[in-house]
C-alpha cells in the first residue's frame, strides 16, 4: 500500500503532532523542488517513496507553480510528510520520543519531592535533548 492512499494525517489537518514545521510549508513549484534536491541529497528520496509517488512529485513540480486542488494538495502533503520525516535525525527523532517521556517521569519525581517548579520540565526542549545525549547509550540497546 503507497503512502498516498493511507490514511496518515497530513499538514492540512489540525491535530497533526508533527513537531515539523509542516504547516507553514507551502506547496509551491519552488518548495517542492528544494525538498526534492534536499531528499536526494541525503539519499531518501529512493528509499521512502515508490516509483509512482516520485513520479507525481516530479509531474507536480514540472506541471504546476502552486497546488490549488485540494484533492493534490492532501496526496502532496502526505507524500512532503513522510520526506520532512525521513529527513529527520536521529537524535532529533529520540528527542521527540525518548526525550519527552525521560523528561516527563523526572518531573513527576521532582513533583512529589515537593518541588513545584519541575512542572515546566516536561516541555522544555532543551532538558529533553540533554537527557536523551546524556543516555545515548541506553537508548541504543
Amino acid at each position: 500500500m503507497s503512502i498516498a492512499s493511507q490514511g496518515k494525517k497530513g499538514w492540512l489537518s489540525v491535530s497533526s503532532k508533527n513537531i515539523v514545521s509542516t504547516k507553514f510549508f507551502s506547496l509551491t513549484r519552488e518548495n517542492l523542488a528544494k525538498l526534492k534536491l534536499k531528499a536526494v541529497r541525503k539519499g531518501c528520496w529512493y528509499k521512502v517513496l515508490k516509483q509512482k509517488e516520485r513520479m507525481l512529485l516530479n509531474l507536480t513540480i514540472s506541471v504546476v507553480q502552486r497546488v490549488r486542488s485540494f484533492l493534490l494538495a492532501k496526496v502532496v502533503s502526505r507524500l512532503v510528510d513522510v520526506l520532512f520525516e525521513a529527513l529527520e535525525s536521529p537524535i532529533y527523532r529520540l528527542v521527540k520520543t525518548k526525550g519527552q517521556q525521560m523528561a516527563q517521569r523526572i518531573c513527576e519525581v521532582a513533583q512529589n519531592w515537593g518541588y513545584e517548579a519541575a512542572k515546566t520540565w516536561s516541555k522544555d526542549v532543551g532538558f529533553m535533548q540533554f537527557l536523551v545525549v546524556n543516555n545515548l547509550g541506553e537508548l541504543n540497546r
